[in-house]
């Protein structure tokens, strides 16, 4: 896998500039947090990243991208539809072969979730439904993981798991958060976003309390 890499990029909205210019380079291997106030740009970083190379790369949005009409596991099944045929993926919508009701009932175990394989996305709960997003995302099984505040709406436990889990499936990751403690846990790079820009940028185990508080 080569790096990530972002030169001097930018984002406008509505005619002002709301991110960058920013340079990121980002090594196979590294796990990162995004941290920073809400509206600081980590969103719109993570859009200009996956807008670069979408080839190797899974997104979790904040909006997660889930279909509710559908049952938990066509959401899933989702993030392998561009490694089948059309007509196969069109026969498992209507009859799911049993061999990918294995594959994505042993991905939601991981979350779980398994109990849920049948049941509609949109009569899950919020915390559902963002592990319905992560269980997507690792089904997808790409080298590179962007996830905008995957855990958000999980409690202690089941935040720690999800974590793993992703950081076990990725090999790099990229994810906003807004828990520090969690994103320095599982993150080896933090990067702070500020006013559009990046104001810090270093080893986790080289950032201090008072580092992360100038964030915010």
């Amino acid at each position: 896998m080569s790096p990530l890499i972002l030169n001097q990029a930018y984002a406008d909205f509505g005619g002002t500039r709301v991110l960058g210019p920013i340079s990121l380079h980002v090594q196979p291997g590294e796990h990162i947090a995004l941290v920073g106030r809400s509206g600081a740009g980590k969103t719109t970083l993570l859009s200009l990243l996956y807008d670069r190379r979408r080839s190797d790369i899974t997104f979790i949005p904040q909006t997660l991208g889930l279909v509710d009409t559908l049952s938990v596991f066509h959401n899933v099944y989702m993030g392998q539809l561009a490694t089948h045929s059309g007509a196969y993926n069109l026969i498992n919508l209507i009859r799911p072969f049993r061999t990918q009701i294995r594959a994505v009932t042993a991905v939601l175990e991981q979350l779980d979730m398994a109990s849920t394989l049948w049941s509609r996305v949109g009569e899950l709960s919020g915390g559902q439904r963002q592990r319905v997003a992560v269980a997507r995302s690792l089904f997808q099984d790409a080298d590179v993981l962007l996830a905008d505040e995957p855990v958000s709406a999980l409690d202690g436990p089941r935040s720690e798991a999800v974590m793993q889990a992703l950081i076990k499936q990725n090999t790099t990751t990229i994810i906003a958060m807004h828990d520090l403690d969690l994103a320095r846990r599982y993150a080896n790079r933090l990067i702070g976003i500020q006013d559009g820009t990046i104001a810090l940028d270093a080893p986790s185990r080289a950032v201090n309390t008072h580092d992360l508080d100038a964030l915010y």
